[in-house]
């Protein structure tokens, strides 16, 4: 298979800089929609990425495309992640088997599917997740697999692993994410990519999801640029939002470039809950640091220290498994029948039962100790630092396979996933924004991602530290070298 010149020629082409072409008439939104869907049909076997098209419905909107200085990303493709993102009259499966069988349509859109059409999005279909993107890596029993495009052997992370491996593939340049603990910044790792988790309540989950819960929707894009662009035209509170976070001062995009100052940063190179982390990873926060100290800004072996309580995972199962407890019952009304054990992956199942036979007080404790510990972590910040450097992840992105449903074990999965990454979790809880940039990268071009935190509803200093570094170590020129499809 070949690629047409204009699909070779904008692979590598951000979100921002496609839009670009179709203002200035250079390519219109058919046009780049063609290029998208022929480097999916090129690349997408090879790693399995996205699992659901609509591709009629999709030319139908490129056809109508009319150019706008309003939309930021007009005329460019897109996808949503196959979980918790209603898009009406298309088909979802949460990366359950049994909506997959179904064919389940969503009867109309959230809200934020509706902002994604309203800054130009053409949408033409969805990425592959984790069954109800409970595990960090992406190889649900539905769909199978996903892998990153810079080692087909290794997982692209997970819940928005196949999001992350289309953008990294070059197939699109931006596309939907979510993240409940970690799920937008793994992928990011393991696929090279910049991967924002914003503020709780800076995106509204209308009209489906709460705010106020573990889980928040963004995207995750090659630059920088993109992110604030896409920041500016997506956030905002819809009606009934239980948290909203503080606007910004002024647009996201205009932070892109912009002086940060000089910073107080703090730093962890271990893994904190005291297991192993390689060295790849270490020295990635060693060698991040370096740089920041390099930018002026003064870095200092500090670190909240309630992040470092071994028993962290523990303290809010209650909660983490009453949310997969609620998705089974969502899950049977969506199917109009009663759910069963073979429509369930077996942890997701173990987790519901666990919820079953907890207590009302349990789940009170539970929400109680995560507002002490969010207080605890958030007095590090208020105590003067600006910004905290860890990795994503303490490994690098881990063969397809080593996560997976053991049935004399069941909840050996989400132990495993715990091991792999105690730094993302904790900032689910806090509701803090974090960032993970492509900085580093192993000698034999594994990325390894760098997760940045920052004190609640700061994602403006993110975006300014996040564009410095880009600046100063630059990633785009980086790109995998995937098979294409014969």
């Amino acid at each position: 298979m070949s690629l047409s010149p204009l699909a070779q020629d904008t692979r590598w082409v951000d979100g921002l800089g496609q839009a670009e072409l179709v203002r200035l008439g250079a390519v219109s939104a058919r046009e780049l929609l063609d290029a998208a869907i022929q480097r999916m049909a090129a690349y997408n076997p090879a790693i399995n990425a996205i699992n659901i098209t609509w591709l009629e419905h999709a030319y139908e909107l490129a056809k109508n495309y009319k150019p706008s200085a309003n939309h930021a990303f007009g005329g460019v493709p897109f996808i949503l992640k196959d979980l918790g993102i209603p898009y009406a009259g298309q088909h979802m499966s949460n990366g359950n088997i049994a909506l997959k069988n179904a064919k389940y349509i969503a009867p109309k859109s959230s809200l934020l599917a509706q902002k994604f059409i309203d800054t130009g999005l053409i949408t033409f279909g969805r990425s592959n997740s984790p069954e109800f993107g409970s595990m960090p890596v992406t190889e649900p029993l539905a769909w199978g697999p996903t892998r990153t495009p810079w080692d087909l052997s290794r997982t692209s992370g997970g819940s928005s692993g196949g999001s992350a491996a289309a953008v990294a593939a070059g197939i699109v340049p931006v596309a939907h994410a979510s993240d409940g603990g970690g799920s937008i910044r793994i992928p990011a790792s393991c696929c090279g990519l910049v991967g924002l988790k914003p503020s709780q309540g800076r995106i509204s989950l209308a009209p489906f999801g709460d705010e106020a819960n573990f889980g928040v929707q963004f995207a995750v894009t090659r630059t920088v640029r993109d992110t604030a662009a896409l920041l500016d035209a997506v956030h905002g509170p819809g009606v009934g939002d239980r948290v909203i976070a503080p606007p910004p001062a002024r647009p996201y995009a205009l932070e892109v470039g912009a002086d940060p100052g000089k910073l107080r940063i703090g730093f962890i190179d271990h893994h904190q809950m005291g297991g192993q982390m390689d060295d790849e990873c270490r020295q990635a926060v060693q060698d991040t640091c370096k740089l920041l100290e390099h930018l002026g800004h003064h870095i200092e072996n500090s670190w909240p220290q309630a992040l470092g309580q071994k028993d962290f995972l523990g303290k809010f199962n209650a909660m983490w498994s009453t949310n997969m407890s609620v998705t089974r019952e969502r899950l049977a009304q969506m199917l109009g029948r009663e759910v069963t054990k073979d429509d369930l992956e077996l942890m997701n199942w173990t987790m519901a039962e666990y919820a079953a036979s907890s207590s009302a007080t349990d789940y009170a404790m539970a929400v109680a100790t995560s507002v002490d510990f969010r207080r605890s972590v958030a007095q590090w910040w208020a105590d003067g630092f600006d910004l905290l450097v860890t990795s994503t992840v303490t490994k690098l992105p881990i063969p397809i396979g080593t996560i997976a449903n053991c049935p004399e074990d069941p909840l050996k999965a989400s132990r495993l996933a715990g091991d792999w990454i105690p730094s993302t979790p904790p900032f689910n809880t806090t509701g803090q924004p974090a960032i993970n940039i492509p900085l580093q990268w192993t000698k034999d071009g594994i990325p390894v991602g760098i997760q940045i935190v920052a004190a609640y509803g700061r994602e403006d200093l993110l975006i300014r530290v996040a564009s410095q570094l880009e600046a100063a170590a630059p990633w785009a020129h980086r790109t995998p070298n995937i098979p294409i499809a014969v």
